[in-house]
């Protein structure tokens, strides 16, 4: 391995949702000529198992409400692998650019003269649409999607939604499960109908994906329930045609 530290880089790598084969051709090679790979709690063996023999391999955490690596001990452990020359793969659930904190670490990295490529990947509410039959925008009935995280860290809860009123936005919310039930009153509260359709999925783009079809209404009085898989939401008039044979033939498609 070279120890120049002129030759060392880090690339920041969307791992898409999941399973292997959504991850781009990109991702795929740039796994495989990793010289250390630095890795969410969320990307699959199957991923892992793609960097060669001899690469360093080590996991970072960082899944919500888990004991994880800190940001800063992780945007550190990067930079001292790159000023040894080595190739460092970053790799990130979805895409990086998403809450993917890619931004942060690209600055700590450049700030140091380290070389930084960001690889994207497929977001995990691109990923619910194709497996689940819906689309996140539609004709006459969603011309907006809009990205958000219910929470906000050192914030609590996201309080304002007044974008999320427009009946024609579709909703995807990362890392909502906690906040199901508050973000759906936010909703109401702002004007949009307690009827508009809500597919809340777990786990999304694999074998043992799950689809809950509920309204914005039954949401704000239930709230989300996981069994631990990633959680997304998303909210509008474009999850409507969601059904339960859905719920069994996308998981299928999925492990075809």
């Amino acid at each position: 391995m070279s120890h120049d530290p002129k030759a060392g880089c880090v690339l920041l790598v969307g791992a898409g949702p999941g399973p292997v084969d959504l991850m781009t051709l990109r991702a795929v090679r740039a796994v495989e000529s990793a010289q250390a790979l630095l890795y969410d709690a969320l990307i699959s063996e199957e991923a892992v198992a793609l960097a060669p023999p001899g690469c360093i391999r080590i996991e970072t955490g960082k899944r919500s409400g888990r004991p994880s690596m800190s940001q800063e001990a992780i945007n550190r452990l990067a930079l001292r692998l790159a000023r040894k020359g080595l190739r460092v793969v970053r790799l990130k659930g979805g895409d990086p650019s998403i809450f993917g904190r890619v931004g942060e670490e690209a600055d700590y990295l450049r700030r140091f003269g380290v070389a930084v490529e960001v690889v994207p990947g497929v977001t995990a509410a691109s990923a619910a649409a194709a497996q689940f039959g819906f689309p996140l925008t539609h004709r006459g009935q969603a011309r907006r999607v809009i990205f958000a995280t219910a929470r906000v860290e050192g914030a609590g809860a996201v309080s304002d939604w007044r974008l999320g009123a427009d009946p024609e936005a579709t909703l995807a919310i990362y890392m909502g499960g906690e906040a199901a039930s508050s973000l759906a009153m936010a909703l109401l509260l702002q004007g949009r109908a307690p009827t508009t359709p809500v597919a809340i999925m777990e786990s999304v783009g694999g074998p043992n994906a799950k689809l809950t079809a509920v309204t914005l209404g039954e949401l704000a009085q239930g709230g989300a329930s996981t069994s631990g898989g990633p959680l997304l939401i998303v909210i509008g008039d474009v999850v409507s045609a969601v059904g339960e044979a859905l719920v069994h033939e996308a998981p299928k498609r999925a492990s075809a």
